[in-house]
């Protein structure tokens, strides 16, 4: 079984989209949903700098649109469920049928300039911890007033918090943890920091009609599959200032079978989380196009073993 999960911020970096416009109607579809939001993503996607795209508010919907691009550039795939991580979620949800890619770039064209308003009130960041038990982690954090925002699994917490609650952080690591590392992001997602974006992405949301999801969605909340398109929407809205359970994602994978993993671009953190914490799981990230001959062999490759699976059962 194949499962198909989006990357969140921070994964982006300087000229990432370029090699894409390369194939036939990327960039007309670029420029479409461009003018949808009124940001320029093949711009953002090719020729702007890093500190241009770490704004979170460009940074979220040029993360959704690469994925859906090279979603698309696959042809025909049907995994057996999709997931996101943060942002990726979006993603996730265009790829499941709950949103079309033009309502989802405008969602999360909200959703980025809100949490941006939200990051500019107080000066917040994050910092992932590599190594270390988790919940001594967890209750050090606490004891800190930071928030773990992120719990991804394979030994990774990401903290959440002000610049001064970090820097005690980096000073005092929790017993077990190997390194603190500051990332490229604008502000403390997914803690109560953004509880001023809740408001302003469910104003948002209330615009949309989702469908239900037509594929297996599974949830950063908790790693559940959610059935309807209106819970979708509902966790999106709720995620931004609650954490993100990537840990449990893994959990349900392994549960539903999973026996291949293909990240969309810009691959590489979540395969990279994979291999640590699904072994024998099949991965692979999709940067550039030439990744894409590869990623049709592991969908082939997922799809007869599913079949060989479903035949043993018969």
């Amino acid at each position: 079984m194949l499962v198909l999960v989006a990357p969140g911020q921070g994964a982006q970096t300087p000229g990432f989209l370029t090699p894409w416009l390369d194939l036939p109607g990327v960039e007309d579809r670029l420029r479409a949903l461009s003018a949808a939001i009124g940001l320029d993503l093949v711009h953002y996607g090719t020729k702007a700098d890093a500190d241009e795209i770490r704004d979170t508010a460009v940074a979220q919907p040029l993360l959704v649109a690469a994925g859906l691009v090279s979603a698309t550039a696959l042809g025909e795939v049907s995994p057996g469920a999709v997931a996101g991580h943060s942002v990726g979620e979006i993603t996730a949800a265009v790829l499941a049928g709950v949103l079309d890619d033009t309502d989802a770039l405008r969602l999360v064209r909200k959703r980025g300039l809100a949490m941006a308003e939200a990051a500019a009130i107080t000066a917040t960041g994050m910092a992932a911890l590599l190594g270390g038990d988790p919940d001594t982690t967890v209750a050090h954090l606490e004891k800190l007033g930071l928030t773990p925002a992120n719990v991804n699994g394979a030994g990774q917490i990401v903290a959440a918090g002000t610049l001064e609650q970090i820097a005690a952080l980096e000073a005092d690591k929790p017993e077990g943890v190997r390194r603190v590392v500051a990332l490229k992001v604008a502000g403390a997602f997914h803690t109560e920091h953004m509880a001023p974006a809740v408001d302003a992405l469910a104003e948002a949301a209330r615009e949309l009609t989702p469908a239900d999801p037509k594929l297996t969605y599974i949830s950063n909340k908790d790693g559940k599959a959610v059935a309807t398109g209106a819970e979708v929407l509902d966790r999106l809205v709720g995620q931004v200032a609650n954490p993100v359970r990537w840990d449990l994602c893994m959990e349900t994978f392994k549960e539903l079978g999973v026996t291949a993993l293909l990240e969309v671009c810009p691959g590489g953190t979540l395969t990279g989380l994979a291999k640590r914490a699904l072994p024998g799981v099949k991965t692979l990230a999709l940067k550039t196009p030439d990744d894409l001959d590869a990623a049709r062999e592991l969908i082939a490759a997922a799809s007869d073993s599913a079949a060989g699976a479903a035949g043993a059962h018969a």
